[in-house]
């Protein structure tokens, strides 16, 4: 593998939103710490969270508003009530959503502006550390600033739906709306200065205690985006705005009837003649963040299916060259030391473009348990099938059913390999079994999410693709693991020295 190899060890998929909290959604703050030291009390090394962008409709942490700004949800209000920005009575003042368990998106997005707009009320933005913080992060920062002040003033509408002098960026209304919008253009810089202090002294206090973060880079940017307004040359959109194809997945084992993510393609011709500079920006940012990178969406490095538009029927895209081996080198030159993911699973069609290019990639390959028993001995997810080390073992992904669900209404016709392969006898017994294996096998990386190691069924499922409306949700309790669950693991990952 290029750069430096992977640590073995074990780790568990746990999104920051999915955190407790008592308003309303998980953040940066105290939980993430405790659960950093959970992970310590487990014997683990990794902690691997989902993209941690701003998000726009639907909520998706892969359909992102920026690719290089943070998710403004996630700014701990208890640090700021530390900082003296806020109160503890302003804060419980606003309905954060009533249930524990779920995130209640509408309520974070009425109030969570609300309550930053009062602590920035307070913020000195004369200080030395913000004025800093905007001038080395001025590149992406001033778009994003700018991108999210018009955005709020036109109602959250998309930048297509701008006048067009702004949708165009023309010089002198741009000017004209740094100057209206001036008090909530410093208010989208204090929020990321917030959320990237936050994050670097969570990371910090991660890397001392010996905790590897795997960071999530999703492959597309949502179009309504300040990349796909700000640079709209790098993708494959028209001067309206409008994307010529958007970005679909065929049926596979995530979505029996695929998927239609809607995103702008990009325009690799471009992107190629122009050196991959906005890929290369995001990549050594991406690279500044975390320990270890998942890279989403490796098939369309090789192949992108694409439709006429969202509203296509699925079977109507077409197949749309990537930009191949030289884009992957161009990632490896950029990320220097730290190791990759390779999110591959993309259906039988495509796997040996994929795995050739993989493997001249050097990248970890991904491996899901839950895809292995179909009752055929050489399925690639099988363990005995693994080839190497350098693979990351899933049990079950954020974007599938949770293995209490995946595996209730299957008949024990249908187990009868499963139970003989894992030396098991009833269905109870399967989530254990699947973690051991994962735990076992030569793979460097055993990843479990936190719903299949408390063996949670379908009601606290992360995410269903081709769905909107109740997905990316599910929270954690404050006590989940009792202590004999927790010696279990622990015993499990230092006998597979994990």
């Amino acid at each position: 593998m290029k750069g430096k190899k992977v640590v073995r060890g074990a780790g568990v998929l746990l999104p920051i939103t999915s955190l407790p909290s008592a308003y309303g959604i998980g953040t940066l703050g105290k939980e993430a710490f405790k659960f950093i030291d959970l992970l310590v009390d487990l014997k683990q090394k990794y902690w691997q969270i989902l993209p941690i962008g701003p998000t726009s409709y639907g909520d998706s942490p892969y359909q992102t508003v920026s690719a290089f700004a943070g998710n403004q949800y996630l700014i701990d209000l208890e640090d700021l009530v530390e900082e003296g920005l806020l109160t503890n009575e302003e804060i419980r003042q606003y309905n954060w959503g009533r249930e524990n368990d779920k995130v209640d998106y509408e309520a974070i997005f009425e109030n969570r502006y609300k309550i930053l707009q009062q602590a920035f009320q307070r913020f000195d933005v004369n200080n030395d550390e913000f004025r800093y913080f905007v001038e080395e992060n001025q590149e992406w920062l001033e778009p994003y600033a700018l991108f999210m002040a018009i955005k709020h003033n036109y109602n959250d509408d998309a930048w297509i739906e701008w006048p067009r002098e702004i949708r165009e960026k023309q010089p002198v209304a741009l000017e004209r709306c740094r100057k209206k919008y001036y008090n909530n253009v410093s208010y989208w810089r204090f929020c990321q200065y917030e959320f990237y202090k936050q994050w670097s002294n969570l990371s910090k206090y991660a890397k001392q205690r010996g905790i590897y973060i795997i960071g999530d880079v999703p492959y597309y940017v949502a179009l309504d985006s300040v990349d796909a307004w700000w640079n709209p040359e790098q993708f494959r959109i028209n001067a309206n705005g409008k994307p010529e194809m958007v970005s679909a997945s065929i049926p596979d084992s995530y979505s029996k009837n695929g998927q239609i993510w809607g995103s702008p393609l990009y325009d690799w011709d471009f992107m190629y003649e122009d050196d991959y500079k906005w890929w290369r920006k995001r990549i050594r940012f991406s690279a500044s963040l975390f320990d270890v990178i998942k890279f989403n969406h490796f098939s369309g490095i090789v192949k992108d299916y694409a439709l006429p538009d969202a509203t296509s029927d699925i079977k109507d895209g077409k197949w749309i060259k990537g930009p191949g081996r030289k884009f992957v080198n161009m990632v490896n030159k950029e990320v220097g030391d730290i190791p990759i993911i390779a999110d591959t699973y993309c259906g039988k069609a495509l796997i040996p473009g994929v795995k050739k290019l993989l493997n001249k990639s050097g990248w970890l390959d991904v491996k899901v348990l839950m895809f292995a028993f179909d009752d055929d001995t050489s399925n690639e997810y099988l363990p005995h099938n693994y080839q190497n080390t350098d693979l990351a073992v899933y049990a079950g992904t954020h974007d599938n059913d949770t293995i209490v669900g995946f595996f209730r209404d299957k008949t024990d016709y249908e187990l009868a390999y499963l139970y003989e392969y894992l030396n098991i006898s009833c269905r109870d017994e399967i989530p254990d079994a699947l973690i051991r294996a994962a735990y076992q096998s030569v793979g460097s990386l055993a990843i479990i999410q936190m719903q299949d190691i408390l063996k949670l069924g379908n009601e606290a499922r992360m995410n269903e693709p081709s769905t909107v409306g109740y997905n990316w949700r599910w929270r954690l309790g404050h006590e989940n693991l009792n202590e004999k669950r927790r010696a279990w693991i622990r015993n499990i990952a230092i006998t597979y020295r994990r």
